[in-house]
């Protein structure tokens, strides 16, 4: 019994650190696989004994709300909802009634209050009895109906997500790799929290509604079913359902099966409920669990196979992360051979050597993951020099989580954020060089300073045959690496990654020196602190610059790979010492980037905020109430549309 006892204990505490990080944190310690296999451990000890231990993961149903948000007590209690992996034993479940059969998404469960047909209150699940206010970040969810036809009090509950499609978008804007958001789930967390909505609204978040607590008055015929129905009817996305008897409850989850592979909304199950709502009610509930209702999870596809080596991977924070390099095996229908161990815990945990025999899954059937070590030789070293500079390296524990890190400040990977800006669009523009491609290059010694980017040819055998590359994708990098050879001034100086020095900075420094890159270089603080728009701070950051000599070496370096070439006009310096602020939607442009670079072209300069200085405020909603309209009223800023611009300013016929 002691011993049963100590284990719960190990295991409530490995569960409730776990949970913490996931739900609190945004971070995951350990894998699904292995906190439900922990998990089960824990409930199968709990019924042999016949003890609960206080707090124990399987009697909470969630994790403390954080205190950035209002906190709020629902007005019942959400549940967890009780787990199978077992199909035979969904159809025992419904004896003999009908059920709903719906995805389970993975996002953040909502609670939404309506009155008078408008939101009234948003609230997070929290810890199933305390959630967090979120009302205005609600408001801005892509798919929220903000008035709704019922006008008695409606609660529903929904779960708020980012699609897999959106996540992938919003990554690709991150040149950092290492501050790139690492699930769809996380993501739709920190967005639905935010205490600025306009960042939530950025986010792409929908919410689909799962349940309808309450809506008086309506006469649902004692059907779940009709409560979707009327849900939809209020203007509201309904979570993806089918109606399932014992019968044809098989088929329905073998179609699920198949469609998660291409679903573009994150799902980490199914949820089965009685269609019959009295019947559901009847049942009660427990101490955790609903009875009217059933989680079911995919039972996890798990292929055995050998590992062959522990790759290291750094990053510009100079954390150096392992990766699992094993005989490739068919999971899920594609074809895997790595996967990332995360850190040195788990590396530890795992007791991984090489050679040893592993079994691999994909969580969620997406993400490679390692399942169990099944011989654990643990005789994996870890490198005490990175593998890019060969400086030393240290172990470090950050909420008791240990990672490897490289310590030496000069790291050519510390310096991928900077390569990254080289090859941006408002620089070089270099197709084919994400940050992660840039990482694996400048890991195996292909690049230390601008000029090697455009020497890449001379890696091509080792180039074409690297994962994720091959002849054609070689190819375009090469012919994007030949377009940026030609390049502008302006473009050139902002590659630098100068501080403080913008693409809109260095045309003015450039079009002060009449584009003349040695009397810019040459220029002390005093001269550039003078030019119009400049200042001490940014004159001083640039003059800093060019006084290392190793900053002008790489600039000759450089020069010597691409041609200068003149920044062409669309007209005559017409908008010359004249500055502008450009914000919201437009119609006539694709992007207020582009509007700037017109402006900037005819001599003007775009700045981010209204001030004294500003010409006039380019905003197609002259009413709202943002802060840049009501700024631009303060100190008698004409607020002025897209069109009425284009014709005052840039003479153009609309």
């Amino acid at each position: 019994m002691d011993a049963d006892l100590n284990r719960m204990k190990e295991l409530a505490e490995k569960l409730k650190e776990a949970s913490k990080a996931y739900y609190s944190e945004d971070r995951e310690i350990m894998s699904n696989y292995e906190y439900d296999a922990l998990y089960d451990e824990l409930a199968a000890l709990e019924k042999k004994t016949g003890m609960v231990l206080t707090g124990s993961p399987t009697m909470s149903v969630g994790y403390e709300a954080v205190d950035e948000l209002p906190k709020e007590a629902h007005g019942s209690p959400m549940l967890s909802l009780d787990k199978t992996k077992d199909r035979d034993e969904l159809a025992q479940w419904l004896n003999g009634r009908e059920g709903l059969l719906s995805w389970k998404l993975d996002g953040l469960t909502i609670v939404l209050t309506y009155r008078d047909g408008e939101l009234q209150k948003a609230v997070t699940r929290g810890n199933g009895e305390v959630g967090e206010v979120i009302t205005n970040n609600a408001k801005v969810f892509k798919n929220i109906p903000l008035r709704i036809r019922y006008q008695d009090e409606l609660i529903l509950r929904g779960e708020a997500v980012i699609t897999y499609s959106d996540f992938e978008e919003i990554n690709s804007h991150i040149g950092d790799d290492g501050l790139k958001y690492k699930n769809p789930r996380n993501l739709c967390s920190g967005s639905v929290r935010q205490l600025n909505n306009r960042i939530t609204a950025e986010r792409n978040v929908r919410f689909y509604a799962f349940s309808l607590v309450k809506a008086d008055g309506v006469d649902f015929e004692n059907s779940r079913e009709k409560q979707f129905e009327f849900l939809r009817q209020q203007g509201f996305d309904v979570v993806e359902y089918v109606k399932v008897t014992p019968q044809s409850i098989a088929d329905a989850i073998a179609r699920y099966e198949e469609k998660i592979r291409t679903y573009d909304i994150p799902s980490d199950g199914l949820v089965l409920i009685y269609d019959d709502i009295e019947y559901g009610r009847m049942l009660g509930r427990t101490a955790k669990f609903p009875r009217d209702s059933i989680a079911f999870k995919w039972a996890d596809e798990l292929s055995e196979t050998t590992l062959l080596q522990i790759e290291w991977s750094p990053s510009r924070t100079g954390l150096i992360n392992p990766v699992a390099v094993f005989e490739p095996v068919e999971l899920e229908g594609t074809t895997v051979s790595r996967a990332s161990v995360h850190n040195i815990s788990i590396l530890r945990g795992l007791k991984l050597g090489i050679g040893d025999r592993i079994t691999v899954y994909k969580a969620n059937m997406i993400i490679p993951q390692i399942a169990e070590n099944l011989t654990k030789s643990d005789n994996v070293e870890i490198p005490q020099i990175c593998p890019v500079c060969g400086g030393r390296t240290q172990i470090s524990a950050v909420n008791d989580v240990q990672s490897l890190y490289c310590v030496n400040p000069d790291c050519d990977a510390k310096k991928i954020k900077s390569f990254t800006l080289f090859v941006s669009r408002d620089a070089l523009n270099i197709d084919g060089l994400s940050e992660a491609t840039l990482e694996k290059f400048i890991a195996k010694g292909f690049i230390h300073e601008y000029r090697d980017i455009f020497h890449l040819d001379s890696h091509y055998d080792e180039i074409v045959s690297m994962e994720g590359f091959g002849e054609k994708s070689y190819k375009r990098l090469i012919e994007s690496i030949d377009a940026a050879r030609s390049v502008t001034l302006p473009k050139l100086i902002y590659s630098l990654g100068i501080a403080n020095i913008g693409l809109a900075n260095a045309k003015v420094i450039c079009r002060h020196y009449d584009y003349d890159l040695d009397r810019m270089r040459n220029a002390d603080v005093e001269e550039l602190s003078e030019i119009d728009g400049i200042g001490e701070i940014i004159g001083k950051a640039f003059a800093d610059y060019f006084n290392v000599p190793q900053n002008n070496e790489r600039l000759d370096n450089l020069l010597g790979e691409v041609n200068i070439v003149k920044e062409e006009s669309s007209g005559e310096q017409t908008l010359e010492g004249k500055v502008f602020v450009v914000t919201g939607s437009l119609v006539h442009f694709s992007s207020r980037n582009e509007l700037k670079e017109l402006i900037e072209s005819r001599g003007g300069k775009v700045t981010g905020s209204v001030t004294s200085k500003t010409v006039c405020l380019i905003n197609n909603d002259i009413t709202s109430s943002s802060s840049k309209n009501k700024k631009a009223k303060e100190l008698g800023i004409p607020i002025v549309t897209e069109e009425s611009f284009m014709k005052e300013y840039l003479e153009m016929d609309i």
